[in-house]
C-alpha cells in the first residue's frame, strides 16, 4: 500500500524510531514511542517541555531522542510534519486546532508563544555556520548599495534591515515590488551592489529574476530562507537559514529579523567610526526636528 503525501513525515518518523530503537536509552525510548503514536497536530503545537511531561521524561531527553532519530531538534521535526499537515488540512481547521491547543489560560498562551519563539531562534542559531555568516557579512561590507528584498510576511525583516543599515552609514534601500513593478527596481541594481533576499519557502518568479539580474550585473547575493537553500545555494553567495513557524503561533518574520540583526551588528563592528558618526548625525537631526525653535524663523 502506497503512503500518501500527507503521511510521509509521520512515516519517516516511525521508520526512524524502528531503525534506531536499539540505540536509544530507556527514557529516549519512552520519548520515541510517544512521538510515533501522538497525533500530528499535538506534536506541532507541543513544546519540548510538554512532550517531556507527556512521555514521562524531560525536555532535555526529548531533544536527545530527536537527535538520535536524525532530527536537528524539535523545530526540524515540526517543519517536516507541518509540510504534510498544512497541505492536507484547511487553514481554518488548523486555526481551530491551534486555538483548541492554546485554550484561554493566559499563562499557557504566554508560555506557548515564548517556547516556540525560543525553539525557532535556537534552531536558526544551529543551522548557519560561522563561515557562511562571514561570507554574507563580507559581501554586504564591500557593497556600494544594499538592496533588501522582501514581500508579504518577509517584508518586515527587509524593511528593518534597510532602515537600520542607513542608520549605521550604509547605503541601502527596501524593495518590495512584485510583477512588472519589480523591473524598475532591478534597473537600480548595479555591479558592486549586494542584494539581501528574504524568502522563506516559495520559489517565486520574482526571486529567480532578481537572482539572475544580480548575477548578470555582478552584484552579490545573500539569501535568507527556510526551504530554498538547496535549490538556490549554488546561485547565491551565502544562504542564511531562518526557520519558519510550523504552527502560526509566532510571527513568520521572527527568525529573519534575528538574522538581520546579526548582520547589522557584524557590519557595525567592522566600521565603528562610520556607525558612530552616522548615529551622531541622526540624533542631531532628531533633536532639530523635535526642537520647538526648529520651525521658527529668526
Amino acid at each position: 500500500m502506497e503512503i500518501s503525501d500527507e503521511e510521509v513525515g509521520v512515516a519517516r518518523l516511525r521508520t526512524a524510531v524502528r531503525d534506531q530503537w536499539e540505540t536509544l536509552s530507556t527514557s529516549e525510548r519512552a520519548v520515541a514511542q510517544y512521538l510515533a503514536s501522538a497525533p500530528v497536530e499535538h506534536l506541532l503545537f507541543a513544546s519540548a517541555q510538554e512532550l517531556g511531561t507527556a512521555s514521562g521524561t524531560s525536555n532535555a531527553t526529548v531533544v536527545r531522542a530527536l537527535q538520535r532519530l536524525g532530527y536537528a531538534g524539535l523545530p526540524a521535526l515540526k517543519r517536516e510534519l507541518a509540510s504534510d499537515f498544512t497541505s492536507a488540512v484547511a487553514p481554518e481547521v488548523r486555526l481551530k486546532q491551534r486555538i483548541a491547543h492554546v485554550g484561554r489560560d493566559l499563562g499557557s498562551i504566554w508560555d506557548d508563544v515564548f517556547d516556540e519563539a525560543q525553539e525557532r531562534i535556537e534552531h536558526a542559531r544551529r543551522l548557519t555556520e560561522q563561515d557562511t555568516l562571514r561570507t554574507a557579512v563580507t559581501a554586504l561590507a564591500e557593497a556600494g548599495e544594499i538592496h533588501c528584498y522582501g514581500i508579504a510576511a518577509s517584508e518586515p525583516a527587509a524593511r528593518h534591515l534597510a532602515l537600520a543599515l542607513g542608520r549605521i552609514g550604509r547605503r541601502a534601500r527596501f524593495v518590495g515590488a512584485t510583477g512588472f513593478a519589480l523591473a524598475d527596481h532591478l534597473l537600480a541594481l548595479r555591479q558592486g551592489d549586494a542584494a539581501v533576499i528574504f524568502q522563506p519557502g516559495r520559489a517565486l518568479t520574482e526571486l529567480t529574476v532578481l537572482i539572475e539580474r544580480a548575477r548578470a550585473v555582478g552584484a552579490r547575493i545573500v539569501l535568507v530562507t527556510d526551504e530554498l537553500g538547496e535549490r538556490f545555494g549554488t546561485r547565491v553567495d551565502a544562504v542564511l537559514t531562518a526557520p519558519h513557524t510550523p504552527t502560526g503561533i509566532t510571527a513568520e518574520a521572527l527568525t529573519a529579523l534575528v538574522v538581520a540583526d546579526a548582520l547589522l551588528l557584524a557590519l557595525t563592528t567592522l566600521d565603528e567610526t562610520r556607525a558612530v558618526d552616522t548615529s551622531h548625525q541622526l540624533n542631531a537631526l532628531r533633536e532639530q526636528l523635535l526642537s520647538p525653535k526648529a520651525g521658527r524663523k529668526s
